[in-house]
């Protein structure tokens, strides 16, 4: 009833996990991971227990196969469950038990651990593994994830249907102003059309949530400056953090007066004209 992907960026520096279910709130059942440390999805007869275990055993030092062999070795009740789990070092690792219902089954690759159970198919881990294969290596991890959970998803999924989908990655101080190691923690989890709402979801998680790069950071001229300030007011600001501020915007927009974002000079000129 549920398909993932669990992975680790080809730089060495994210790991995340991207499911999708016909089940509530997939995302509070499925995903965990630590960065530097690794990530894991835990599902079909899941045992929420293998989330903090599995990653205590990347902790110590195991490879993925190592953690997934001790998880199992402690479990009785092994042949029900579904596992995928990826190391600090891309070593990946995945378990599909008999006794999970059909169609289950999963692939590794270098870097990426793909499993599903319920699933409309075999064709539906392929076509996951195609697309996360396909996509840039250069690419953030989470648009390779959601790349490889919307092509599973387009090939049939669940076979019972959607519900909900979930998306998880980390890295060093990429979190809210460099004070987690959070890139996205995004949960879809009742939604007739949950891959595709986790994506817009990604977007604005993209805009708000994550800083600016050089590329994408515009100088604040005189006569910018002038013309951003006479914008600000029109919207009743007394000046641009202020406006910024309000909107969610404080990652995208120099404090100190600098620069501002372009997307954000977009929607304060957008705004203004509304």
């Amino acid at each position: 009833m549920t398909f993932s992907i669990v992975a680790r960026s080809t730089d060495g520096e994210s790991w995340g996990v991207a499911v999708a279910s016909k089940f509530l709130a997939v995302g509070a059942v499925v995903p965990a991971a630590v960065a530097q440390v690794g990530a894991i999805a835990t599902q079909a007869d899941a045992n929420v227990a293998y989330k903090g275990l599995g990653l205590a055993h990347l902790d110590d030092g195991a490879t993925a196969s190592v953690a997934l062999q001790r998880l199992l070795e402690e479990d009785d009740k092994r042949d029900e469950r579904q596992v995928g789990i990826v190391d600090s070092d891309g070593g990946a690792a995945s378990h599909t038990g008999h006794g999970c219902l059909h169609w289950a089954g999963g692939v590794t690759g270098e870097g990426y651990a793909i499993q599903g159970n319920v699933l409309a198919g075999e064709f539906v881990v392929e076509a996951m593994q195609d697309a996360f294969e396909a996509t840039d290596a250069d690419e953030p991890l989470a648009r390779r994830l959601l790349a490889a959970l919307a092509a599973g998803d387009d090939a049939g999924g669940d076979k019972r249907g959607r519900q909900s989908a979930a998306l998880l990655v980390v890295s060093d101080g990429a979190g809210y102003a460099g004070g987690d190691d959070i890139v996205a923690d995004l949960r879809v989890d009742d939604h007739p059309d949950p891959v595709t709402e986790l994506s817009r979801l990604l977007d604005l998680n993209d805009l708000y949530l994550t800083a600016s790069t050089e590329a994408e950071k515009v100088p604040i001229t005189p006569a910018l400056e002038e013309e951003i300030e006479s914008l600000v007011h029109q919207l009743g600001h007394p000046d641009l953090n202020s406006w910024a501020g309000t909107e969610n915007f404080e990652m995208r927009v120099d404090p100190h007066g600098a620069w501002i974002d372009e997307k954000v000079l977009d929607a304060l000129r957008e705004a203004a004209d509304s």
